[in-house]
This record gives C-alpha cells, sequence and structure tokens, in this order.
C-alpha cells in the first residue's frame, strides 16, 4: 500500500471528519474488510443507521474511492476510516478469494488517471484488465465530449449576456442623455420613478449590480440637502458614465464586471492565486446597514489594519433578504482580532473575504498614523484617479473636532486652523462629542458627506457609526 497517516490527513476534509473515522475504527464494527493486492484494491462495508451496510471501495494506486453511504462530505469518513485501518493494522484485512460484483463495477466505471496503468492478472469473476480498459476509454470519450459541450455552453453564456450588458450600457447612455436634455431640476424631482425605470430595464438585460446601484441614487439624493441635490445628481450621472466607459473597454475585468453584472463567488475569490492576500491584526470601525430598494439588505462592516503604517482598510460586505430580519452582528465594534483577509481583484483593492480567523486581541489606542498630507482627503482622491467610479471612500481624517455652524449642521473641523479645511458630516451628531479634541477619526467620504465610523480621543476609542 503506498499511502500513509499523512496521505490520509491530506485527503481529510477537516478534523472532525478524521476523529469520526478513528471512532469507526475502534468501534470495530466493520462486518468484513478484505483487499485485492494484485488490482492495489481495499474494500469493506459498514453498518450504519439503515439496515443495509455502506459499501466502501478505496483503490490505494491512486486514492481513488467510493462510497454508497449520503454524507455531502468528499472522502466521508467510512472512507476515512478505511483507510486509517489499512494505514495502521494493515492485518486487519483478509485477502479476497473473488473480488465482489459491486467492486469490479466500480472499477469498470471510474476513469484511472494515465499515471497509473493497471498491470494486474485478472481475478475469478471479474472483468479482464482489458475489458476494463475499453471501459475506460469509452468513459473518457464520453466526458471528454461532456466537458466540451459544457464548455462551448459556458462560452455561449458568457457571449450572450456580454452582448446583452453592451446593449443595456447603450440604453443607459441614451438614459442619461435624455435626464440632461430634460433638465436636472426635473431629474432631482421625479429621480425614484426615473432611476426605477431604467434599473428595472438594466435588469432585464443581466447589468444586475449596475441596476441595483441606479436604484439606490434617489435615497443618495435625498440624504443632502436641496440646494446640493443638482451637484449630487450630476456627480452621480458622471460616475455612471465613466463606468460603462471603463467596461466597453475592458468587459472581462473582475471589478468592472462585479460593478455592471455579477460578482465572483466565495469559493472564486479564495481560489484566485494572484488575489491580494494580508494577514494582520484588524480592529472592527463600525458597520452600515441599508436596505436597497430591490428587497435586499447592506450589511457592511469596516476594518482598519493595526499593524499598517498608514490607514489601511477593508470592507466585509453581505448581503441577505430583508424578510429574513435584522442578523445578529457578527463583530463588536472595537473588537480587534489577528487575521488573514483575501481581497476581490480591483485597482483598489478594498472589499474582502475573511478566510481565517485566528484569535482575539486586547483593545488599545490606534497607532500613530502619520497625517504628513495636509489635504485629508488626499486618499480618496488617490482612489477616484485610479477608479473613479468609486462613492464611499474610507478616510482617516488628521487632529479635528465636530462642530456646529449658524444652520445647526455638523462640520469636521480640522485642527489648529480656524479657516482651514471643515467637511459636512451626514446625520445628527451626539451632543456630547461636539468640540471634543479628536486626535483621528475613521469616516467615509461619498463626495459631499462624510459619515462618521469611529474615532480616538483623550477619553478612548468612541464609537461613532
Amino acid at each position: 500500500m503506498d499511502f500513509d497517516l499523512k496521505t490520509i490527513e491530506a485527503l481529510a476534509p477537516d478534523q472532525a471528519s478524521l476523529s469520526a473515522a478513528s471512532r469507526l475504527t475502534r468501534q470495530s464494527n466493520w462486518p468484513r474488510l478484505e483487499k485485492n493486492e494484485q488490482l492495489a484494491l481495499i474494500w469493506g462495508e459498514c453498518q450504519g443507521s439503515g439496515s443495509n451496510p455502506y459499501r466502501v471501495v478505496v483503490d490505494t494506486g491512486d486514492h481513488g474511492y467510493k462510497c454508497t453511504c449520503p454524507s455531502r462530505k468528499f472522502p466521508c469518513k467510512h472512507t476515512l476510516a478505511l483507510m486509517w485501518i489499512a494505514a495502521t493494522t494493515p492485518a486487519s484485512f483478509a485477502a479476497a478469494g473473488a473480488t465482489p460484483e459491486w467492486v469490479n463495477d466500480w472499477l469498470g466505471r471510474r476513469r484511472k488517471t494515465a499515471s497509473q496503468p493497471l498491470e494486474t492478472r485478472p481475478v475469478a469473476g471479474s472483468k479482464s484488465i482489458s475489458e476494463a480498459a475499453q471501459d475506460d476509454e469509452r468513459v473518457v470519450v464520453e466526458d471528454a465530449a461532456s466537458v466540451e459541450r459544457r464548455e462551448t455552453a459556458q462560452r455561449k453564456r458568457a457571449d450572450d449576456t456580454r452582448s446583452s450588458v453592451s446593449a443595456a450600457l447603450d440604453e443607459l447612455d441614451q438614459w442619461i442623455a435624455d435626464q440632461l436634455r430634460l433638465g436636472l431640476a426635473g431629474f432631482v424631482d421625479n429621480s425614484s420613478d426615473r432611476c426605477r425605470r431604467i434599473a428595472a430595464r438594466l435588469v432585464d438585460m443581466k447589468a444586475t449590480a449596475l441596476a441595483g446601484r441606479i436604484d439606490e441614487i434617489p435615497s443618495r439624493l435625498m440624504a443632502v440637502r436641496n440646494e446640493e441635490r443638482p451637484d449630487m445628481a450630476i456627480r452621480e450621472l458622471g460616475q455612471l458614465v465613466l463606468l460603462a466607459k471603463a467596461w466597453r473597454s475592458a468587459p472581462d475585468d473582475p471589478e468592472l464586471k462585479r460593478l455592471v453584472s455579477t460578482s465572483e463567488s466565495r469559493e472564486q475569490v479564495l481560489a484566485n492565486p494572484d488575489a491580494t492576500q494580508i494577514e494582520s491584526v484588524w480592529e472592527a470601525l463600525g458597520e452600515k446597514i441599508e436596505s436597497r430598494r430591490d428587497g435586499l439588505v447592506s450589511h457592511s462592516t469596516w476594518l482598519l489594519d493595526l499593524n499598517s503604517a498608514t490607514p489601511q482598510f477593508a470592507l466585509l460586505l453581505d448581503f441577505f433578504p430583508a424578510s429574513a430580519g435584522r442578523r445578529s452582528n457578527a463583530f463588536k465594534s472595537g473588537a480587534r482580532f489577528e487575521a488573514r483577509l483575501v481581497f476581490y481583484p480591483a485597482r483598489q483593492p478594498l472589499r474582502a473575504l475573511l478566510a481565517d480567523r485566528k484569535g482575539d486581541i486586547a483593545s488599545g489606542d490606534w497607532p500613530d498614523f502619520s497625517f504628513g498630507v495636509s489635504d485629508p482627503l488626499a486618499d480618496h482622491g488617490a482612489r477616484q484617479d485610479t477608479a473613479p467610479w468609486i462613492t464611499d471612500s474610507p478616510v482617516m481624517l488628521p487632529p479635528g473636532a465636530v462642530l456646529l455652524d449658524d444652520r445647526g449642521a455638523s462640520w469636521w473641523q480640522a485642527a489648529g486652523d480656524p479657516h482651514g479645511i471643515a467637511l459636512p458630516i451626514a446625520g445628527t451628531i451626539n451632543a456630547t462629542l461636539l468640540g471634543l479634541n479628536l486626535s483621528a477619526t475613521a469616516a467615509l467620504w461619498n463626495g459631499s458627506r462624510l459619515d462618521l465610523l469611529a474615532a480616538q480621543s483623550g477619553f478612548g476609542r468612541l464609537d461613532l457609526s
């Protein structure tokens, strides 16, 4: 036999399955264990919860296996138990007089790898090697034809999607031109109905992600004052034009596909060898939960890299149906933990997946970030240069304070210069925060408003999300 305990551990999907296999071995509930050294096969039967025992067979040559249990884990615990016994107590196996028919059937149907040819003598009551090889050849031909058909169908679906999205962007360009021709005042007043109609059209033409973004334009317009809405409308429509132009120049770009049509799956991102990975200590700055018009709830959790010399952020983004109710928070604001994040491919990687969380870290002050740039929105400007379609952008503001103007609106004001830069803040502010010296403030900037997440002060960390 050419596999050992390390091989079994490498094949095991998790430690629980390996432990279950070990328990099965100790319970000795295998009615029969047999092997055929000429065919490099071991097999056995394990009594499960049903009336009929599960039948398990393993090819020790290339580690192929088959079990009749309904487990969704591959390999299942019965396969691992059989391999465990073979590696630890090979004397438990009895030499087979004749290979069972169910083993021969599996051997004849499976496709052997080219690097493991069978050179054995035929066993009584079983198919000859030549017959098995002919069956393998037919299976290979059939599988190759199936793979070719599947790949052809996938290419056709991809081409159809690309053509449909291209047509959707043409309609979007015409729609934007119509809004400008009719006047921005009319668009602002009727943005809900107008955006809903074009969004529904884009969904039909497979530009789903872009449709969701357009559907949220009215709520973004309503979040600012009346006099600011035309400027916000120009900015929103301009970002759509730039995004459409970028997609036409690179329709296979993963970031653009994610923003226009569909996103990659979690498995695809984790399996991408080119994806950016950062293992560090992270702090949960805060979360942002928004109900969308398409019936979904967007749950954003913003993280700060505490081991970086300059402020570096990550976004964990999840969507779930509004009908499911509010979910419990995965992270408490201010929680610190060591983890490895895998980032979605992008010009400015920001959205990420939590690949491996190792343990919690005691809370404390933020690192002493160096604010050598006079413009606190410099990082936002750099992101806009490479990806001008970005909406919310995380920023780390230098020392400052929150103040009120004559109309009662709240502003973040840079410290040391009463006539220096000031940025408006979205929403209402707790009165106890007014005038408090903040050594650093983490926030989201959407081009017109700050959405505060957290701040560091002489009293410690402040949760502002």
